[in-house]
């Protein structure tokens, strides 16, 4: 028996197509503790995001388990599985999918307003996450008055609001340059260091990769 934190056992994802039997991911099993970051790699099409998007129950597996602090998400009902992703997983993705016509601290607190309940403490949580990634200064800005690298800064921050134990990150540094993805990688590192928090990235860059604690390289589905 074991008392780590997420436990992936022997996952399993397959699609019917109109002519064959599509095989993503084949008995991927893998653990991780509080504070662990994991980089997932591997040629595009091998199953990254569909990895992630299990562990995020935005999908489920054909096979296998996976359980996130001895819970297994994929025996709830679909409302069970909501309350359990607002709960415990934090989301941020490659285009950062910031809302155009909100604020930067309006995007930021888009996890509590969800759940229709933005309170003081809410604010406080996300006036504090955007001093720590540095955009204090800029909280009453429109995405489109931001820079990519502060429009990831914010999708970090939004992923932080709600205090979720795992944070799944796709290609977050995908679309910035060099010097961006840099600072975002190691701000990313340092946010979930200080939170102590799960951390998965599915991610191209070796760079990135190597500043995780560990690398799940993908290979036909499989990782080696």
């Amino acid at each position: 028996m074991t008392d780590q934190d997420l436990i992936v056992s022997k996952v399993s994802k397959s699609y019917e197509t109109a002519h064959d039997h599509l095989s993503v991911l084949k008995e991927l099993s893998f653990s991780m503790d509080r504070g662990e970051s994991i980089a997932v790699t591997g040629p595009s099409g091998i199953g990254k995001s569909t990895l992630l998007h299990i562990l995020g129950t935005l999908d489920r597996p054909t096979s296998g388990s996976v359980q996130l602090l001895g819970e297994d998400p994929f025996a709830l009902d679909d409302a069970g599985q909501a309350r359990f992703r607002r709960k415990h997983i934090g989301f941020i993705f490659q285009d950062h999918h910031l809302m155009p016509q909100l604020s930067v601290l309006e995007n930021t607190l888009l996890p509590a307003l969800a759940e229709g309940r933005s309170t003081a403490e809410h604010y406080s949580r996300a006036t504090n996450l955007l001093e720590a990634v540095g955009l204090s200064d800029r909280i009453s800005h429109l995405p489109s008055e931001l820079s990519g690298g502060e429009r990831e800064r914010v999708a970090v921050a939004r992923s932080m609001l709600l205090r979720p134990t795992l944070i799944l990150a796709d290609e977050p540094t995908g679309n910035l340059d060099p010097e961006n993805a840099r600072k975002i990688g190691q701000l990313l590192l340092d946010l979930q260091r200080q939170e102590n928090t799960l951390l998965v990235v599915v991610t191209h860059s070796a760079e990135l990769a190597s500043q995780m604690s560990r690398q799940l390289s993908l290979t036909k589905g499989q990782s080696q």
